[in-house]
């Protein structure tokens, strides 16, 4: 499974996400810097990491989602290829147009920094297909702008497709319908706020993170026979 993570100015989870990654695949991902136009060849995921790219100007993840990369990105994304957006991700895939809804201002208005428990709301993706719908997971939240806002026939069409991947058990930022983290139509770009790169092995406190990629992993190579 050949992966890639692309940096932006402000990016603080990029070595993070290559060292889960690494670990769940056996090789070290490709980093790709945000003003190449070309993403390496031979791509199965491509992942955007959490942080404050260009320091959070404007909209969180607005500057980024316009980088020099990111019609790679959205090329490779049209192709059928595998996306991950992690929080800051999140906010970048929203704002690109590759996952719908809106990511704003913390409903308490307070960066939120903790491990959190989540419910998996599917797991008919390859994200989460390592997972059991309805089990309780443990990943980490650290972030100012992550309250999911949708419509509320968007949230419905979310709920009624599966699109949910994971919601929050005690919601820490007003997210509709406690969501955390949304799939695309074709199931393959997966945008989350929690941080299950933070998660992914025993001194981070707890490993639920590290079977996303686990999952990831296997989902990939089964496609790949």
């Amino acid at each position: 499974m050949r992966t890639a993570v692309v940096v932006f100015p402000g990016s603080n989870c990029d070595r993070d996400i290559a060292v889960a990654l690494g670990a769940a695949t056996g090789r070290p991902p490709a980093m790709v810097w945000h003003k190449d136009t070309a993403l390496p060849p031979d791509l199965d995921l491509v992942a955007l990491p959490g942080g404050f790219s260009f320091g959070d100007y404007l909209r969180c993840g607005a500057i980024a989602a316009r980088a020099p990369i990111m019609p790679a990105v959205r090329a490779f994304a049209d192709r059928g290829g595998h996306v991950l957006g992690i929080c800051n991700g999140f906010q970048i895939l929203i704002e690109a147009g590759l996952l719908p809804g809106a990511l704003m201002r913390n409903a308490g208005l307070r960066f939120v920094c903790r491990s959190q428990t989540l419910t998996v709301a599917t797991a008919d993706s390859p994200f989460t297909a390592g997972f059991a719908r309805g089990e309780a997971v443990r990943m980490v939240v650290a972030h100012h702008d992550g309250n999911f806002a949708a419509p509320p026939d968007l949230v419905a069409e979310l709920q009624d497709q599966d699109r949910i991947a994971f919601r929050y058990d005690g919601n820490p930022n007003g997210s509709a319908n406690d969501i955390a983290g949304v799939l695309s139509p074709n199931r393959r770009c997966l945008g989350l706020m929690p941080h299950p790169e933070r998660a992914a092995e025993p001194a981070h406190g707890a490993t639920d993170g590290a079977r996303l990629f686990a999952s990831l992993t296997a989902a990939l190579g089964r496609a790949a026979v």
